[in-house]
């Protein structure tokens, strides 16, 4: 079945078809710009025959174009509904799509690709955006890089600079991972229905090596998580208790032998700032032998 799956008219056509409606719990906001498609091809770089995981693929429009780029995509779609739509709009791809019905925030990814190199290119669902990011991130999965259509606000989080508003725990996970940038700025009115938003395509490329290299990236994240929950409070105060049996006056110590301003607060400081405090904590020999 050929649709154009960038036309609103085809689009309600086709929901109407298949007695849908855009489910507003499931965030079903359908791209319907060509020219948005383009720049997510492009910026995900697809090589003949690579592996494409696809997260909400929704009526097939983006799986589409990355299987005529040349990707075999595995889409993993929750709604039932959509999975109907999505065998018959995209039976004539044959092998290069198979649709998987799963909860992409339960997924392990790597067993569904196998010991393959992968990429994953999605308009993700808003409402699992920073869940499945960092799940997928702390995964350490052998991606290669995340192309991801995203709430506008999420993505200058992930691409934030220490000091600003945006500049969270998010911000440090996604910055020790992947190399990010924000690819295109996307209005609301390229989806169907609009949502209450603008959007962003984020390109995380992943690193060979993480950008902080830490003696311990349990209690580095666990540090980086305890400043950003009390971020408007001093790095002692913030502290105290991301450590069992480490008090305030301890972390200042801690602080202040990692170099960094104890009075300073954790929305201020670099992601190699975090890695000090925590190789300092573990030098001085305050961290458990596993911090879970």
């Amino acid at each position: 079945m050929t649709v154009e799956l960038t036309s609103i008219r085809e689009v309600r056509r086709l929901l109407a078809a298949y007695g849908l409606q855009p489910r507003k719990t499931l965030g079903q906001n359908f791209l319907v710009a060509a020219g948005v498609l383009d720049k997510i091809i492009t910026a995900a770089e697809i090589r003949e025959g690579e592996l494409v995981v696809e997260v909400g693929p929704g009526l097939g429009a983006l799986t589409r174009r990355l299987a005529e780029a040349g990707a075999r995509v595995v889409a993993v779609e929750l709604d039932p509904g959509l999975l109907a739509v999505l065998r018959d709009v995209l039976g004539d791809l044959g092998d290069r799509v198979r649709l998987v019905r799963a909860d992409a925030l339960k997924v392990d990814y790597g067993t569904l690709v196998g010991t393959r190199s992968f990429k994953v290119v999605a308009n993700l669902p808003y409402y699992i955006t920073s869940p499945f990011v960092t799940s997928f991130l702390e995964a350490d999965y052998r991606f290669e890089r995340l192309v991801l259509m995203v709430q506008r606000e999420v993505g200058e989080r992930m691409v934030a600079q220490p000091g600003t508003k945006a500049y969270g725990a998010l911000t440090v996970l996604v910055s020790y991972h992947t190399r990010a940038d924000i690819v295109w700025r996307v209005s609301r009115h390229c989806f169907y229905p609009p949502p209450a938003v603008d959007s962003a395509v984020i390109r995380l490329a992943r690193r060979t090596r993480p950008a902080v290299p830490v003696l311990r990236p349990d209690l580095f994240f666990r540090i980086v998580r305890a400043a950003f929950g009390r971020r408007r409070k001093m790095l002692p105060n913030a502290l105290e208790g991301a450590v069992p049996g480490v008090d305030r006056e301890t972390w200042a110590r801690i602080i202040q032998t990692a170099g960094v301003d104890h009075r300073a607060r954790g929305e201020v400081l670099t992601p190699a700032q975090f890695g000090l405090i925590a190789d300092a904590c573990v030098r001085m020999g305050f961290a458990p032998p596993s911090v879970v």
